[in-house]
């Protein structure tokens, strides 16, 4: 069986680079597909793969000013040929579900979430935009939202990473999609042994944020919020909005703009809490944090509640404002949580139970699409004239079968998240 991989772009490294990383496990020979790629040390996360790019990495400038192509993105990305392939996964925040694949081929795409600037952050985006502009992105954004919503029909499975973005999927395409939490490394996110391991002294007490430096993860909501407090806030990682952060920050906020695995880890132990200050799809770092014993201070909204408990490993916080996060910093207790506890609620997030969880589902649903395709006639037959398929569904009397059984798992409030 030939296996390909797509993936929007490999000139970054975040939580969707780890999810790749881990489903490319699966077929450590399938090559993958990106629309572009930056930097060569893509090799410690894919392996020594095939990696293949698109007519966009041609482009002039193209590794520095890739959103100056927004509009040709859904050219580019249908211009890559997997027509030799049995079995495409892609995993997708926007462009990758959109790859052409014909009848024979099976098609799964693990999606991060709908594009969350045609979508979710629409609105905000135009009101950022000067007037000039606003009319031509509005037209753009229109055009963008109307592709998305056809590709995603031409997706034969698809997947998720938590409740939050399975609701917006069911709202955007009329699709459902299986709820697969990403993965985390909790074998190597742990509470700290005896005496720390970081050679330099950490500034505690901390709060910390781990996250890109991009305008959707509200990092201004915390510098702001912190302003004025005694408490210590750590902001670790880079982006395009560090500037702008860093000259709004007060004396005790620290920027630490690049930390290896090792190091954000060592944050992590020696943190009172993480704060999650963005309306996350998932959020791998604060579940990185929990594993690390760290309680979590959360908006109360997406991928958070299906990973905070309120009380056992975090709280959380309503309105999306300075004001209410620090009212919940300084309302924060730290002796009101337990490290083992906190961990023992995350470690179902690990790395080897996705890898169980998405290969199983991954073998199902290629299983379920050679059976349709072994007897279509058979199955267009006993259908009523007129009637719709929906690959997402499952065949009437088809047995699930004891893999498929082991995708499911229930939240911290007992549950059922994935469910037929």
């Amino acid at each position: 069986m030939k296996v390909a991989f797509v993936h929007d772009y490999l000139n970054q490294r975040g939580g969707a680079e780890k999810v790749l990383e881990a489903i490319t496990q699966l077929f450590p020979r399938a090559p993958v597909y990106t629309l572009l790629k930056d930097g060569d040390g893509w090799d410690d996360v894919l392996g020594a793969r095939e990696i293949r790019t698109s007519w966009l990495q041609q482009m002039p400038f193209a590794k520095r000013m890739y959103d100056k192509y927004l509009l040709l993105y859904p050219f580019f990305i249908e211009q890559i040929d997997l027509s030799d392939y049995d079995l495409v996964i892609s995993d997708s925040s926007a462009w990758a579900k959109g790859v052409l694949t014909f009848p024979p081929t099976c098609h799964i795409s693990y999606l991060h979430t709908p594009m969350r600037f045609a979508w979710d952050y629409y609105h905000e985006t135009m009101a950022r935009m000067s007037w000039l502009y606003r009319g031509a992105l509005r037209l753009t954004m229109s055009y963008l939202r109307m592709w998305d919503v056809v590709v995603t029909r031409r997706v034969d499975y698809l997947a998720c990473n938590s409740r939050a973005v399975q609701g917006r999927i069911r709202k955007y395409y009329g699709r459902h999609a299986d709820v697969i939490p990403p993965p985390v490394d909790t074998s190597f996110f742990t509470p700290p042994p005896n005496g720390s391991d970081l050679e330099r002294p950490l500034p505690e007490p901390y709060f910390l944020v781990v996250c890109r430096l991009k305008r959707y993860k509200r990092v201004d909501l915390a510098v702001e919020a912190f302003q004025g407090l005694s408490q210590r806030l750590v902001v670790i990682g880079d982006g395009p909005e560090r500037n702008e952060l860093t000259e709004r920050a007060g004396p005790n906020v620290t920027f630490v703009p690049n930390a290896d695995d090792e190091t954000v880890r060592e944050y992590y132990r020696h943190a009172s809490a993480f704060v999650m200050p963005a309306y996350e799809d998932f959020g791998i770092a604060p579940v990185e944090a929990m594993a690390c014993g760290k309680p979590v201070i959360a908006y109360r909204r997406g991928g958070a509640l299906d990973t905070v408990v309120e009380g056992v490993t975090g709280c959380f916080f309503d309105e999306q404002t300075p004001r209410a996060l620090r009212e919940a910093v300084l309302a924060f207790d730290s002796s009101r949580y337990d490290a083992e506890v906190v961990r023992s609620r995350v470690v179902r997030y690990d790395t080897s139970r996705f890898k169980s969880m998405f290969g199983a589902f991954v073998a199902s649903r290629h299983e379920r699409s050679q059976r349709r395709a072994r007897a279509p006639v058979a199955q267009a037959e006993s259908r009523p004239a007129g009637t719709a398929v929906d690959a997402t569904a499952p065949e009437v009397g088809a047995p699930l079968g004891d893999s498929f059984k082991e995708i499911g798992y229930e939240d911290h409030e007992g549950r059922k998240v994935i469910a037929r």
